[in-house]
């Protein structure tokens, strides 16, 4: 004789199977539209200028003197510049250039932020005030002076504008990550860990860390938008990447002769163009970003 299990039996009131909070965010985030045309929109010129000099036959410097200032055509698709250079070519190596230098100073200024701001909340009451002021006084700094006087000390080139956007972005991340773990120091599996002789690099990585992902996510995607931005209008004052060098900031340099601006638009118009779209679109995402890591989204 043989016994057979009864079938397992479904309970119909019983409601759906609970998801993960990275799950749901990220459901939120692709019920945004506006976060979905960003990333239509990013995706496809993030692999045209990370893969443009296997499929475009010119160089970003390459001179042809026989397409000085040339318009769009079926050889140079943007036209030319007012030495024979390819604009597609040196569109899509300044994007190169320009994300670059956003994501390297970003990534930099979140670690900044980061451990300044998690030191001030773990390491006690003379840290936390002495850390503070001098964040304050970070803030109080006029952000565009600040910016100019880095700018003509640190010179020009990418490493330079790296260091000065990364020293101009961290205070506003300290002050989140800092109000985020000092309500987290107070918990009980924090407390527990400290009473068991935890020190600090094990506080701020083991538990301050995957408390502040979200924080991190968003304040980086907003930034990298903040941080072209910045790069476009140093590169634009000559105080960014030089030429021959190119950034969507320095071509945009090129509006400033009145002959340019009034005649050859295609020198300009395109990077122009292509600048706004970028931030544009990386705005939608990091909108996108802070509305699903939102935790009162749940309660909607």
């Amino acid at each position: 004789m043989t016994i057979t299990a009864p079938a397992p039996t479904i309970d119909p009131t019983a409601g759906p199977q609970t998801k993960g909070p990275l799950r749901r965010a990220l459901g939120r985030f692709f019920e945004n539209r506006a976060a979905r045309a960003g990333l239509l929109i990013v995706v496809p010129i993030l692999l045209a200028v990370s893969t443009y000099s296997l499929w475009w036959p010119f160089s970003p410097n390459a001179i042809d003197l026989r397409a000085i200032n040339k318009g769009p055509s079926a050889i140079h698709w943007l036209g030319s510049d007012g030495v024979g250079r390819d604009v597609m070519a040196r569109l899509l190596q300044g994007g190169r250039i320009s994300l670059l230098v956003a994501v390297c100073s970003v990534a930099i200024s979140i670690v900044i932020g980061f451990l300044v701001g998690a030191v001030a909340s773990f390491g006690g009451r003379l840290v936390d005030g002495a850390v503070m002021r001098f964040v304050d006084l970070a803030m109080t700094l006029p952000p565009v002076i600040f910016l100019l006087v880095l700018a003509s000390i640190a010179g020009t080139g990418i490493a330079p504008t790296i260091l000065v956007i990364s020293l101009l972005s961290w205070p506003v991340l300290s002050r989140m990550v800092r109000a985020r773990l000092l309500e987290l120091r107070e918990r009980d599996f924090v407390v527990a860990a400290r009473g068991m002789g935890a020190g600090l690099p094990h506080l701020l990585f083991r538990h301050g860390l995957p408390n502040c992902i979200d924080i991190l996510v968003v304040y980086a995607t907003l930034q990298i938008a903040n941080a072209i931005l910045l790069e476009a209008g140093l590169s634009f004052l000559g105080l960014g990447i030089a030429p021959p060098e190119a950034s969507w900031g320095n071509m945009l340099n090129l509006a400033r002769s009145t002959v340019v601006l009034e005649q050859y638009p295609w020198q300009w118009m395109f990077p122009g163009a292509v600048l706004v779209l970028t931030v544009l679109a990386i705005n939608f995402i990091g909108d996108g970003l802070r509305d699903a890591f939102d935790p009162r989204s749940d309660l909607s």
